[in-house]
C-alpha cells in the first residue's frame, strides 16, 4: 500500500508542477469568495462594535468564546489549571500506570502527540506578529490566556477519554465527535449533539487538509527554499519526499505517530527553548527593562484604555489560536490514552498550554523584546524571529529552519489522525474508508507545497478555529458531570484508592 500510494503521488508531480499557477488561480478563486463572505463576517464578527463601543480594536466572536470558555471553565473547575499542576507531572512520569489500562498509548505520548499539533508555526511567527502589532504588553496577556486555557483543555480531555469507543482490536475513537453526539443524548438533547457532532467533524477534515496540512508543507517549503535558494523552484519534489516521510508514519496509526512524537517533540522544544534560554542569559542583566516593558504594555500603553483592549486582544488572540484550548482537537489524541480513568487524562492535558504558550511563546516574546527586534519595521512573522535569534547566534537561521521542519513534520501526523478520526465517524470504519483519507492528506501535501496559498488557507485556518463553536456549546453542557468526577477523582486520590504504581 505505502509504494502504491508513493507511485500515485509521483504521477502527480509533473500535472501540478505544470499546472501550479493555474492550479494557484483556481484554488485561491473558489475559496476567496466563501472566505470574504461567509467565515470572516460569522468568525470576526466583532460584538463590542455591534453594540455601539469603539475600544480602539477589534475584538473577533471567536476570541471572546475562546476566552469565555477558558475563564468559565477556570472558575468551575475550582482552578484547576494550578491545584492539579503537580499531579499531572506525576501522571505523565508514569507513576500511576496501571499495565491493566485500556488504550493504545501512554501517558507522555498522547501529552506529545497532542503538543505536536499545537506547537508549530505560531509559536514563531504568530508571536513575532502579535508583539509587532500588540507591543511587549502582549507578552502577559498572551500568559495569562495559556494560564486559563489549561481549563478548557482539562475539560475537553476529559470528555475525550470518558465518551471514547473501543472496538474489538483495542483500537480507539474518541474526541468531541463523540461526546457531543452521546453526552448530549443524556441530557434529552440527542438531535441537537448529532447536529454539533457532524458539524464539528466536517470542519476537523477541513482543518486537517488545511492548516494541519497544506500551510504546514508550504511554510517548511517556503523556509527551506529561502535559507537554501537551490531549492526554488522545486516545490512538488519536495512535496514528494515529505508525503513519504509523512505516509510512512500515519499508515501505522496513533501508536506510530505517538512514537514518533514523542521523539520529536521533547528534541525540538529543548532545541528551541534551548536557544532561547542561551539568549536571555547572555542579556540577563536587561531581564528586568524587559519585564518592565512588558507590564507597562500591558497595562499602561500611550493609547490609553483602548490600547490596553488593544494589547489584551493580541495577546489572548494568539495564545487562542496557538494552543487550541477550547477547539477539542487534542481531545481526539487523548481519547487513546492507556488509563479507566478520564479526569486523570484531563490532568495530563492541562500541561499542553503551559507547554505551548507559557513557555515556548513566551521565549519567543523574550527574545524578540531583549534583541530589540519587536520595534523594527517591515519585518514580521517568522523572518523576525529567524533575524532577532540570528542577530545573537549567526548559525541560528539554519537552525531555525530545522526546528520549523519538525515543527510542520509532526503537526501533518497529528493532524493527519485528528482527520482522520472525525473521517471515519461521519463515512464509517473501514480499509477503503481509511485509505482514501489518508491519500488525500498526502495529495494535499504536495499540493501545499507546490502553490501559492492564498484563502485557502485563510478558509483552512477558520474552519479549525470554528471547531471552538460547537465544542465549547457542548463542553458548557457537560462541565456539571466533569466536575462530578473531578471532585470524586480526587477523593479517590487522597483516600489512596487511586494509588501510585511507581
Amino acid at each position: 500500500m505505502k509504494n502504491k500510494l508513493s507511485l500515485f503521488i509521483l504521477m502527480l508531480i509533473s500535472a501540478i508542477s505544470a499546472k501550479a499557477a493555474t492550479l494557484s488561480e483556481t484554488i485561491d478563486g473558489f475559496f476567496k469568495p466563501i472566505v470574504d463572505n461567509y467565515l470572516v463576517p460569522v468568525i470576526f464578527w466583532d460584538p463590542i462594535k455591534a453594540m455601539g463601543f469603539d475600544v480602539g480594536a477589534s475584538v473577533p466572536i471567536v476570541v471572546v468564546w475562546l476566552v469565555f470558555g477558558a475563564v468559565y471553565f477556570t472558575f468551575r473547575m475550582n482552578f484547576i489549571n494550578f491545584r492539579g499542576f503537580k499531579h499531572a507531572i506525576g501522571l505523565v512520569k508514569g507513576n500511576y500506570d496501571d499495565p491493566n489500562d485500556k488504550g493504545e498509548v501512554s501517558h507522555f505520548q498522547a501529552l506529545t502527540t497532542a503538543l505536536s499539533a499545537t506547537v508549530g508555526l505560531g509559536n514563531i511567527a504568530g508571536v513575532a506578529i502579535a508583539i509587532s502589532i500588540g507591543g511587549p504588553g502582549a507578552t502577559f496577556w498572551m500568559i495569562v490566556a495559556g494560564l486559563l486555557g489549561m481549563s478548557a483543555k482539562f475539560v475537553e480531555c476529559t470528555l475525550g477519554v470518558k465518551y471514547r469507543k473501543l472496538d474489538e482490536n483495542g483500537e480507539v475513537s474518541g474526541g468531541p465527535m463523540y461526546y457531543l453526539r452521546d453526552g448530549l443524548a443524556k441530557y434529552n438533547m440527542a438531535g441537537f449533539g448529532k447536529v454539533l457532532a457532524v458539524l464539528f467533524a466536517i470542519l476537523c477534515i477541513g482543518g486537517s487538509f488545511g492548516g494541519g496540512n497544506m500551510f504546514q508543507a508550504n511554510q517548511a517549503y517556503a523556509q527551506l527554499a529561502g535559507q537554501f535558494p537551490a531549492l526554488d523552484g522545486n516545490g512538488p519534489m519536495f512535496g514528494l519526499i515529505l508525503a513519504i516521510l509523512v505516509g510512512t508514519v500515519i499508515i501505522g496509526g496513533i501508536k506510530s505517530i505517538a512514537n514518533v512524537t514523542e521523539k520529536i517533540v521533547p528534541f525540538m522544544a529543548a532545541l528551541y527553548v534551548g536557544t532561547a534560554l542561551i539568549i536571555i542569559l547572555l542579556n540577563i542583566t536587561e531581564i528586568g527593562n524587559v519585564f518592565a516593558l512588558i507590564f507597562k504594555g500591558a497595562f499602561a500603553p500611550a493609547a490609553g484604555l483602548g490600547g490596553i483592549v488593544g494589547v489584551l486582544i493580541q495577546g489572548f488572540r494568539r495564545a487562542a489560536f496557538s494552543n487550541e484550548a477550547g477547539v477539542g482537537s487534542a481531545s481526539i489524541a487523548h481519547a487513546a490514552a492507556k488509563t479507566n480513568e478520564p479526569v486523570s487524562e484531563g490532568i495530563v492535558a492541562l500541561l499542553e498550554p503551559f507547554i505551548d504558550t507559557v513557555v515556548i511563546c513566551t521565549m519567543t516574546a523574550l527574545v524578540l523584546i531583549i534583541t530589540g527586534y519587536h520595534d523594527i519595521q517591515g519585518v514580521e512573522g517568522a523572518q523576525m524571529t529567524s533575524q532577532a535569534f540570528g542577530s545573537v547566534f549567526t548559525w541560528f537561521p539554519y537552525l531555525l529552519v530545522v526546528a520549523i521542519f519538525l515543527f510542520a513534520f509532526s503537526t501533518m501526523i497529528s493532524w493527519s489522525y485528528y482527520g482522520l478520526k472525525a473521517w471515519t465517524f461521519l463515512f464509517g470504519k473501514s480499509k477503503v474508508s481509511e485509505y482514501s483519507y489518508k491519500l488525500l492528506f498526502l495529495i494535499f501535501i504536495v499540493i501545499g507545497s507546490s502553490v501559492k496559498l492564498g484563502a485557502v488557507l485563510d478558509f483552512s485556518d477558520m474552519m479549525i478555529l470554528a471547531m471552538a463553536f460547537p465544542n465549547i456549546i457542548g463542553l458548557l453542557i457537560l462541565s456539571k458531570e466533569v466536575r462530578v468526577d473531578l471532585d470524586d477523582y480526587y477523593s479517590r486520590l487522597k483516600s489512596g484508592v487511586i494509588m501510585r504504581f511507581k
